[in-house]
């Protein structure tokens, strides 16, 4: 077992949790932000996730969502 997947299993046991996020989507999105944004937005990002995925947002469509407004935002030039 790697650690990013001991720590999320002692996480997730720690919170009450009984089951484990998808790790790799969640990482694959804040990796997303984190280029297309800027390295602080990587765990707002995830956070954001969290809490639409907790409202009922099916985690697929959330990150869909999420990883699209990322690839637009490369495209907006804040300078004009």
């Amino acid at each position: 077992m790697n650690a990013l997947a001991e720590w999320t299993s002692a996480a997730c046991s720690d919170l009450g949790l009984t089951e484990e996020p998808d790790r790799m989507l969640i990482a694959d999105i804040a990796r997303h932000a984190s280029r297309a944004v800027s390295a602080p937005a990587a765990p707002v990002t995830a956070y954001l996730f969290g809490l639409a995925v907790g409202r009922g947002l099916p985690p697929a469509d959330a990150a869909r969502r999420l990883t699209a407004l990322a690839a637009r935002w490369r495209g907006i030039d804040w300078r004009d």
